[in-house]
């Protein structure tokens, strides 16, 4: 089942990642899907903050991934595969699904072969300046439970 939510503001985005923060799970994976400006990486960093992250969480364009330390021992791995047009080489990205940890992948389209069948997603489609409509799609009982608990 997919989920639609309407973010009127920063606030809300920064809200529902501070939520399903809460009810994160090791090995949980998040892709997140949207146009540059979205509110993609506005999401990992109220994500990454909830999480007690005190880094300052960038896009890591040129990077692919980013690991972060966050309170309680607890590991953010944030991807952003926007350049990367087809994988053709092992960049060990599926490695990171079996981590103790929380994997969020900014332009998840990029790799949809490699990702886990069980994982969120996360859509972001711009309405204007401010607005959002957010599309969640859990894929996988603890996903769906997840989502029930948050919304």
């Amino acid at each position: 089942m997919d989920y639609k939510i309407q973010s009127n503001s920063d606030l809300d985005t920064i809200e529902l990642a501070q939520n399903i923060e809460s009810e994160r799970f090791d090995k949980m994976v998040i892709c997140l899907y949207g146009d540059l400006g979205s509110g993609k990486t506005l999401f990992t960093k109220a994500f990454a903050k909830s999480m007690g992250i005190v880094d300052n969480i960038t896009s890591p364009t040129f990077n692919i991934i980013k690991e972060y330390n966050g309170e309680n021992d607890s590991k953010l791995y944030h991807m952003d595969v926007y350049r990367l047009n087809e994988v053709e080489e092992d960049l060990g990205i599926e490695e990171y699904f079996k981590k103790k940890g929380v994997t969020i992948i900014e332009w998840a389209d990029q790799i949809e072969d490699i990702l886990p069948k069980k994982r969120l997603d996360i859509i972001f489609k711009i309405i204007d300046e401010n607005k959002r409509i957010i599309k969640l799609v859990p894929h996988g009982e603890e996903y769906e439970e997840l989502i029930n608990r948050v919304l």
